[in-house]
């Protein structure tokens, strides 16, 4: 067997690999052997078939096969021992490669186009400038999570009178046609309406003014338009549902109207703990404010990131063997056109050489990425969900749990391990350059990202 080399260029090599007959003769040999012993012919005793029929009947396709394996094997083998860094896989040839007779042929040459990938030259240090943005929470935002916290721990108290924004909870009774009662007819006690959900404006002002006792006739799928909200309100099953058609007293039972939470310190200890040091508003404003600052750094972080990226793409400008790379894709994709494509290989390239930048940074700083690394992002992910609903006290038990959820998928173990190597990445380039830290609201980030 041998094995030629022909640089192109940089980027596009040709490998011609010859395969002879003592390269393949003796396992070609051996496998018929073992199908002699095992084959079932009619007419022939296990083990008895004549070799000229087993050559005939399987010579070529275990020629095929093990011709192949060696291919596959010395290629491999090659690129290894070279150390050839190639993008893609090896495609054939379509100008060099000859046709091949299995049937008479006993020499056989393979040619290959292998793209190489470009070498990464990373020169950072302390004269590159790299722009990072602390963000400050704004006002708005302060008081906005302050509301938030005020409406999520606040209650429904007794009133006097029905109001707009008022609850009212009663008794429904089911009517006939002339007013009274339907025998077995639907009767759900102790419902809860949301004044303000009603649609139909005139039974919506029938309500307000009334009080406790009170009795409200009218038909609820009228006051809501929407049967399915009817079906969970009156306790009923779909197909009654569907066919409603019906007058309902309602006997108010109970007026309440929402009012929102105290900030005192009994608020304060339901959102952060028994032991929390957030003692007055001003506490709280600035431990809401700190929270905020915390989750913008997520932004600031992927900003750097971003432009950390731009900068390295422009400084390496990485030339790729596009030719190639678009045949590969044409060849490992059957199910997209060419189309479709050339529509998306700007957008592929770009990603193909901010992984080959990436993949230079990890090799040169000794990057790794644990698993125990993987399972604490996983909980941060976790109480970054439950912060979104308000709850900042979450046990580290229900937390791990919700982490081993998130980890038992592999599309986000993947998700999770490639974050921590980019994050690596972009810290590793921190370390080498000067960060210029840029003070900047939260307002005018948000301007800055559009």
């Amino acid at each position: 067997m041998n094995i030629t080399r022909e640089n192109i260029d940089e980027l596009n090599v040709v490998l011609k690999i010859t395969i002879d007959k003592t390269d393949y003769e003796k396992p070609v040999a051996d496998q018929l052997k073992e199908y002699r012993q095992k084959a079932s012919i009619p007419g022939f005793r296990p083990g008895k078939v004549p070799d000229s029929i087993i050559k005939r009947r399987f010579r070529v396709p275990v020629l095929v096969d093990e011709v192949n394996k060696l291919l596959s094997k010395k290629l491999s083998e090659y690129l290894v021992e070279e150390k050839l860094h190639i993008l893609g896989e090896p495609l054939p040839n379509e100008e060099l490669q000859q046709k091949i007779n299995w049937e008479t042929d006993e020499t056989f040459e393979f040619d290959f186009d292998i793209a190489l990938a470009p070498e990464v030259k990373l020169e950072l240090g302390k004269d590159d400038v790299f722009q990072y943005y602390q963000i400050s929470a704004s006002d708005e935002s302060i008081d906005k999570q302050i509301e938030m916290a005020k409406s999520q721990l606040g209650q429904n108290v007794p009133d006097e009178v029905v109001k707009a924004d008022s609850t009212v909870r009663g008794d429904f009774v089911q009517l006939d046609e002339n007013g009274q009662p339907v025998e077995n007819g639907i009767q759900p006690k102790g419902v809860a309406i949301a004044i303000d959900l009603i649609k139909n404006e005139e039974i919506k002002n029938n309500f307000i003014g009334r009080k406790k006792d009170d009795v409200v006739v009218f038909d609820p799928v009228v006051a809501f338009e929407n049967r399915h909200d009817i079906k969970h309100m009156l306790n009923i099953k779909k197909e009654e549902a569907e066919t409603l058609n019906s007058n309902f007293s309602f006997t108010i039972t109970e007026v309440l109207k929402f009012e929102e939470a105290t900030l005192d310190e009994d608020l304060f200890k339901k959102i952060y703990g028994e032991e929390t040091e957030v003692k007055t508003i001003e506490d709280f404003r600035n431990r809401i404010k700190a929270d905020i600052e915390s989750s913008l750094v997520y932004s600031s972080n992927q900003k750097f990131a971003i432009d950390t990226r731009n900068k390295l793409l422009e400084a390496t400008n990485l030339r790729l063997p596009e030719a190639f790379l678009k045949r590969w894709l044409v060849a490992i994709n059957k199910d997209l056109t060419i189309e479709q494509i050339e529509k998306e290989f700007d957008d592929f390239l770009v990603d193909l050489r901010w992984q080959l930048i990436k993949d230079t940074i990890i090799k040169e700083n000794n990057i790794r990425v644990v698993p125990e690394e993987a399972t604490a992002f996983a909980v941060e992910m976790a109480r970054a969900q439950y912060q979104q609903y308000g709850l900042y006290d979450v046990p580290a038990e229900q937390l791990e749990s919700f982490a081993r959820m998130i980890l038992e998928k592999e599309e986000e173990t993947e998700r999770i391990y490639k974050r921590l190597y980019e994050d690596k990445v972009i810290k590793a380039v921190k370390e080498k350059v000067t960060i210029q830290e840029t003070p900047i609201s939260q307002d005018d980030f948000t301007k800055l990202m559009q």
